[in-house]
């Protein structure tokens, strides 16, 4: 069976098995851990082990491979890419530093290793307002999700001047959606993700990053919830809370790049220990810089 052979594998290897909430449901039951950014982010940089496999996009393994540059990054999907990661480059970077010299530069944690590198400090959408608020600076260049640069200025007094990226699944719920879903789902709560365009926000009961959804649905005395994110995230969701109803905003919000690992990959990956991820030494010393100035809040 594939599953105890990834099993076998795991500890042969003295392997830890990470993977994000918009994994296939399989790939998130054979990993050790399911979350979002920040808590795979965490367990990265905190676990002990010798090799980290990433069941997720590009930018988390080289993430991981910056934290722990000691460890074996596997990433069982090489060509699992994270589209917004990619609309900004290092030069775009500088070029704004050099239009706003005042200006701090924060990253979300979805970005490639350059960006990180060209930052003061990463944040993910778990803790986006708390980093802008940690800063001394009055002006702060955020990059590269707009729209989660939008949420972040609603909650505080600095001024955010934003990238132009989006994820384009988040970016594509409209407010036509949230009303087609209530009318659907009429006593739901609707938790949307910080990616969602600012209409969309400005409908949802809550706003959460995945993680807070999960907490938020554990501990809400609501029996229906309407999600607005990814769409393999309901997957955790009903696992976590099977006397509950889960629906999403729409069903078109598939990641197709999340969906590209496989049980079949992840089992080859540790069989051959590739496909490995690295970061060249001198970036990497500078996105953990940010990185971890991040995770120390």
């Amino acid at each position: 069976m594939l599953e105890k052979e990834i099993l076998r594998l795991k500890e042969e290897r003295d392997a830890l098995i990470l993977a994000h909430n918009y994994q296939p449901g399989e790939v998130q039951d054979i990993a050790d851990l399911s979350g979002d950014s920040l808590e795979l982010s965490r367990a990265a940089a905190n676990e002990d082990c010798k090799v980290i496999l990433f069941c997720g996009v590009d930018f988390m393994a080289e993430t991981a491979a910056v934290l722990s540059p000691d460890k074996v990054i596997l990433l069982p999907e090489p060509g699992a890419s994270c589209p917004m990661a990619h609309m900004i480059k290092a030069d775009d970077v500088r070029s704004l530093r050099a239009r706003y010299p005042d200006a701090a530069v924060v990253c979300y944690v979805n970005s490639t290793a350059e960006i990180k590198a060209e930052s003061d400090i990463c944040c993910t959408s778990a803790n986006g307002i708390q980093v802008a608020n940690s800063l001394p600076q009055d002006q702060i260049i955020f990059v590269p999700d707009r729209n989660l640069a939008s949420y972040v200025a609603r909650h505080t007094d600095k001024q955010v001047i934003p990238g132009n990226g989006f994820c384009y699944v988040h970016d594509s719920f409209t407010a036509t959606d949230v009303l087609l879903a209530r009318e659907a789902h009429p006593q739901a709560e609707l938790l949307v993700h910080p990616e969602c365009r600012p209409e969309v926000v400005d409908l949802a009961d809550q706003v959460y990053s995945t993680s807070g959804m999960a907490r938020h649905a554990r501990d809400s005395q609501a029996r229906e919830f309407i999600i607005g994110t990814e769409v393999g995230m309901l997957y955790r969701l009903q696992k976590e809370n099977p006397g509950k109803a889960f629906f999403p905003l729409s069903r078109q919000a598939v990641c197709q790049d999340m969906k590209k690992t496989t049980l079949e990959k992840v089992c080859r990956s540790l069989q051959t220990m590739q496909p490995r991820v690295t970061v060249e030494p001198g970036v990497a010393a500078r996105a953990r810089r940010s990185i971890l100035r991040m995770l120390s809040l």
